[in-house]
C-alpha cells in the first residue's frame, strides 16, 4: 500500500486531507510540523509528502531543504502547499508546488501524477 505523510498545522486541514487519501485507499501518517515529519519520514520512508509551507518549529521550505540532503529522502516526491503567491526558490527532485486553497480533486490528481494510484 501507498504511504503518504501529509504535514500541516492546522488540525483541520490534516484531518480532511487525511481522510480523502484513505477513501482512496492510500496509507497515511501526518504530521504538525516540518521537524515531526522529518523524524516520521526516517522511521519509515513515505512514497509522497504532502507539507504546508508556514508551521512553527519548522516550515515546510526547511523540511524540503533537510529532505534533499538525505540520501535516502531525496527522492521522495513533494507537494508544497501554501497561501503564498509565488513559489520558493527551492532545489527538489521531485517537488510540486500549489496554491491554497487547494480543492481535494487538484490534490488527488497531484498525488496520482507523482505517486499513481493506491
Amino acid at each position: 500500500m501507498k504511504n503518504i505523510l501529509v504535514v500541516d498545522d492546522e488540525f483541520d486541514i490534516l484531518t480532511t486531507w487525511r481522510l480523502v487519501l484513505q477513501m482512496e485507499g492510500y496509507e497515511v501518517v501526518t504530521a504538525s510540523n516540518g521537524a515531526a515529519a522529518l523524524e516520521s519520514a526516517r522511521r519509515h520512508v513515505p512514497d509522497l509528502i504532502i507539507t504546508d509551507w508556514m508551521m512553527p518549529k519548522m516550515d515546510g521550505v526547511a523540511l524540503i531543504r533537510e529532505l534533499s540532503r538525505d540520501d535516502t529522502l531525496s527522492q521522495v516526491p513533494v507537494v508544497l502547499m501554501s497561501a503564498a503567491a509565488k513559489a520558493p526558490q527551492i532545489e527538489h527532485a521531485a517537488l510540486e508546488f500549489h496554491r491554497k486553497p487547494l480543492s481535494i480533486d487538484d490534490l488527488l490528481a497531484a498525488v496520482v501524477r507523482l505517486i499513481g494510484a493506491a
